[in-house]
């Protein structure tokens, strides 16, 4: 049974295609009534949640790309068929479609079809979704004119949505639709797309505004006819072929003022501007602006600060006009606006102007502006939700025109350091930019650039991208190119902290595994492996500290092993845990047996640790200890923390001393005279070995402690002919 087209639908295609009669060739018509055909054998008069028939909709969107993007046969035939396929089309029949309906058309529905297969709710804080997004946008400029044509449908008829769907909607469109409508050189849309996102987003200030805007609309219109009477009458003397409009501020853009200015909707001044639109061949366009310019000034008093020449430098969309504000009656401040047609058709229409007009440059700054958003969002290291937040502010922000040495132009946004011209350049010259000359005079890489300059920028291969960087950058490629750096190098130390701990385990016999690893992540609440690796490699954490943290999981263990050893009253009054509760070494210990090792001879005030032996106890050895490393390895259970109790008695500890220098008659009468002054001390024994007019020898001797051993080694190497007084370990 047939399916009989809803009228609604048909009334739409019908003014549709009686619009496209005048202008299009038959065979194109003919192609768009065969589109047409195809999606409703499709798509019939199915309709969505809201109860909008899915192809009127289709129909809406492809008017849209024609009255008011001015597209060309293949985006309207892609437009009416963008639903054909659904949201999750598993094989999009791209031969097929190219048979019929050409490859242009295949290769728009095949991006847009990409798109719709992503889940874009909450998009701005869903990176990786808008990675994917952006990439899929970023490769056919006509995708993005049909996805802004299609969110503008949708924004149109948003009322007969649900409060959450609107608001979702709305957030898209602030964040990514308005702002590449506005790149793209879609003023008119941008400002309906952001007024009505305004509208769902912040409905009491949108719905004051328009209420400020209806009540005052008498006075500006009064306003306006004084400002541009006294204009209209000199350019009229002069024989310019002009009209002027008067256009009224978005409600967006009064709003935005009022966020950022803290002001009330009257202290708005500059509520609306004047546009004055030249008829006048293309070769007099620069000169003819610029009369107009004398004209207007010549009537007003001009705030040089304002001014704003988009005709000797258009912006990277294609933008040209001369703008000015002027002091206008009632000491009110006006924007003018001058420009030719053609400047304001491109103005309006944006990209799809540039195409009416050979010779039009913002075709390939488009181009470049796609291939350098690929080159951004094919770093793996990108946030993009950083990368969104500078992508709104890059699109709206005021443009500079700086020079190369070569003269060569480069635009950047506004308040653009030198560093940020590196990058503009090239990726490693931003990398290894260490400063530079602007018009001659040398600058570091934080000067903030302004119009009109020369730059030259100075590179070491020495230098390298800094954290800090990212505090002055202001370019989206610049802070991109930065982190990836940041993060390769990042990447290079964790992979050597990776080795260090690797080394480190080896030696101390500890197995390196993931359960491992992933306590010491927690313990020191970091997110990666690769951070704990980076902290090693820069000296951020200690491997001794690790050391520590991985031996006090396994005491209580440890602990059962020495039961074996010692008895358990011992092993009971033994300090295991990880704080300052070292086992105390003094001559009141009565609970554990110990000793001095006589391999290392430690003295009261040495670093020490205790090692428990099977027959004879607790040897306290000196930290410095020759043997301690292969106790430590081999046995790091047995290895107890201990350190001195100054109980305030006069203790006898042995030392030894090594000394030698060169040989004299009495060398070792002074030395034993040196001894025998110093109170407290004894000699226990001394050797002495004298050879080709040098010796060398060593001391024993009983110290109280290690500062009495050092004062006594000071002594001795004040002594003449003595070179060298070192402590010896035995």
């Amino acid at each position: 049974m047939d399916i009989i087209i809803n009228e609604k639908i048909q009334n739409a295609y019908n003014a549709l295609y009686f619009q496209c009669a005048k202008t299009f060739p038959e065979g194109d018509l003919a192609l768009i009534g065969k589109a047409f055909d195809f999606a409703f054998e499709t798509l019939g008069n199915s309709v969505w949640a809201n109860g909008e028939f899915v192809l009127f909709h289709s129909v809406s969107v492809a008017k849209i790309a024609i009255n008011e993007l001015g597209l060309s046969t293949d985006s309207l035939i892609s437009a009416l068929l963008h639903n054909v396929f659904g949201r999750n089309v598993v094989d999009f029949p791209f031969d097929e479609v190219k048979k019929r309906f050409g490859i242009s058309v295949a290769e728009i529905l095949d991006g847009i079809i990409k798109i719709n297969s992503l889940n874009t709710d909450n998009l701005a804080f869903q990176s990786e979704n808008f990675r994917r997004l952006m990439l899929a946008l970023s490769g056919d400029v006509k995708v993005i004119l049909i996805k802004i044509a299609d969110q503008l449908q949708d924004m149109r008829t948003l009322d007969r949505f649900d409060t959450e769907k609107q608001k979702r909607y709305a957030t898209d469109t602030w964040h990514l639709y308005a702002p590449l409508a506005h790149r793209l050189g879609l003023y008119k849309v941008n400002s309906e797309l952001l007024d009505l996102s305004l509208k769902y987003l912040h409905p009491k200030d949108y719905e004051v505004i328009v209420e400020k805007l209806k009540e005052s609309a008498v006075e500006r219109a009064s306003f306006v006819s004084a400002f541009v009477k006294p204009i209209e009458l000199k350019l009229q003397s002069r024989g310019f072929d002009f009209e002027m409009k008067a256009r009224t501020k978005s409600i967006y853009s009064i709003w935005n003022k009022m966020q950022k200015q803290k002001v009330d909707f009257h202290e708005v001044y500059d509520l609306f501007a004047i546009r004055i639109i030249l008829n006048c061949e293309p070769v007099d366009e620069k000169s003819a602006c610029w009369q107009v310019f004398s004209v207007v000034t010549e009537e007003y008093l001009s705030n040089p600060d304002r001014l704003r020449d988009w005709i000797t430098y258009p912006k990277s969309n294609g933008y040209e006009s001369l703008h000015t504000t002027v002091l206008g009656p009632d000491k009110r401040w006006v924007e003018v606006q001058i420009r030719t047609h053609r400047m304001d058709d491109i103005a309006e229409n944006g990209l799809a102007a540039h195409w009416r007009y050979k010779g039009g440059k913002g075709g390939a700054e488009i181009d470049k502006w796609l291939k350098n958003i690929r080159e951004i969002l094919e770093n793996p290291q990108l946030n993009a939700v950083d990368f969104l937040d500078d992508f709104k502010v890059n699109i709206y922000d005021d443009e500079i025109f700086v020079f190369t040495p070569k003269g060569d132009l480069i635009k950047l946004r506004a308040g653009a350091t030198l560093l940020d011209f590196a990058y503009e350049i090239h990726s490693k010259i931003g990398d290894k930019c260490v400063g530079g000359k602007v018009n001659g005079k040398l600058v570091t890489l934080k000067y903030q650039l302004k119009n009109g300059d020369q730059i030259s920028v100075e590179t070491s291969n020495n230098q390298k991208p800094k954290m800090d960087w990212l505090d002055f950058v202001i370019t989206t490629k610049a802070k991109s190119r930065i982190k990836a750096s940041l993060n390769e190098e990042h990447k290079r130390e964790a992979e050597n902290g990776k080795e260090i701990i690797k080394r480190k385990f080896k030696n101390w016999k500890i197995d390196f595994n993931d359960l491992v690893i992933r306590d010491l992540i927690k313990h020191y609440k970091l997110k990666l492996a690769a951070d704990l690796y980076f902290n090693v490699s820069v000296g951020k954490i200690d491997p001794l500290e690790i050391k520590e943290l991985i031996v006090g999981k396994l005491e209580e263990s440890q602990k059962e092993k020495l039961a074996e050893i010692l008895p358990v009253q011992e092993v009971k009054d033994l300090a295991f845990d990880t704080s300052d509760d070292f086992l105390v070494i003094d001559n009141n210990l009565k609970n554990v047996i110990y000793k001095l090792a006589v391999c290392c001879n430690p003295i009261f005030g040495d670093d020490i640790f205790g090692f428990v032996t099977i027959q004879e106890g607790i040897k306290i050895h000196r930290v410095t200890c020759p043997n301690a490393k292969q106790m430590t390895e081999r046995y790091p259970y047995r290895i107890i923390k201990a350190k001195w109790r100054n109980t305030g008695k006069r203790n006898s500890f042995q030392a030894s001393i090594h000394i030698a220098g060169s040989d004299r008659n009495g060398i070792v009468t002074d030395i034993s005279r040196i001894i025998a002054k110093e109170v407290g001390i004894q000699m226990r024994s001394i050797s002495i070995n004298s050879e080709d007019k040098s010796f060398d020898g060593t001391l024993r001797v009983f110290v109280n402690d290690l500062e009495h051993l050092d004062f006594l080694m000071l002594k001795l190497k004040n002594i003449k002919g003595v070179l060298s007084v070192s402590r010896s370990d035995s």
